[in-house]
């Protein structure tokens, strides 16, 4: 037998045994763990790891049981973003998080989203604290604080509508076509961050390092890293909401 996830997953789809299922789960194990890493700093001062990636072996073993290659998506594709859906509900339903750190971080959204819409442009911190009125040196020990939340609900919007594959091979075209399109415009979001806010989000996204080799990289305290996490990812999430909260539905 070809021991290829697909042909395992072949297999199985048509015979529902158990061996083949662990198989499957044991060859995928570095994806879950791949998830589980990349996402360590929402969750990384107040949990475990072993549980997160206990939680991302579940929801593989429910992606292994849900798949349908007949919708024209890639397995592994498809089993990520359940495992990082499943790790994003795990983190939330933890509760870990102070309320009042809840609360800023959902204040300072607000407040955030208020000012572009005012200015057609992402305010300066000054004009948060004033908007906000909280004094500038406070706002940023929050916005340190708030990092994690604040990172939580940018993960939350980009995988809230992403698990159902196409039904069709039309529908598979279609989305493909929607993915090219929201690289696009995450890479346009990215580009049109600071220098310093860019480094941070491409180091954290695509790197997945932890906060604190982030700070070692550029040179700067992990407080600060927290701050400009907190700040490009608040920047990303006001210009990539109408797009996917609209134009992926349309």
């Amino acid at each position: 037998m070809n021991n290829s996830t697909a042909a395992l997953l072949d297999s199985y789809l048509n015979t529902r045994d158990e061996a083949l299922r662990n198989e499957i789960v044991l060859k995928n194990m570095g994806l879950v763990r791949s998830c589980a890493m990349a996402m360590r700093n929402m969750y990384i001062k107040f949990g475990e790891v072993d549980d997160v990636v206990n939680e991302g072996v579940i929801a593989l073993m429910e992606a292994i049981e849900t798949f349908d290659p007949e919708k024209g998506a890639k397995f592994e594709t498809y089993a990520s973003l359940k495992i990082k859906g499943a790790i994003i509900d795990y983190i939330r339903s933890q509760d870990w998080i102070p309320r009042s750190v809840r609360k800023f971080a959902r204040d300072l959204d607000n407040a955030n989203s208020s000012l572009y819409n005012q200015y057609n442009r992402m305010p300066t911190t000054a004009e948060l604290s004033e908007y906000m009125d909280i004094p500038e040196d406070k706002l940023m020990k929050l916005m340190s604080e708030a990092s994690c939340t604040v990172t939580l609900s940018f993960e939350e919007l980009l995988y809230e509508d992403n698990f159902e594959g196409p039904s069709s091979a039309g529908d598979a075209t279609d989305a493909g076509v929607l993915r090219e399109e929201c690289h696009r415009v995450i890479a346009e979001a990215i580009e049109s961050l600071k220098e310093k806010e860019r480094q941070v989000i491409t180091l954290y996204y695509f790197k997945s390092m932890k906060y604190s080799d982030i700070a070692k990289a550029l040179g700067i305290s992990e407080s600060r890293v927290c701050q400009i996490n907190t700040k490009a990812t608040l920047t990303l999430k006001t210009l990539l909401e109408p797009y996917i909260k609209g134009g992926n539905k349309s």
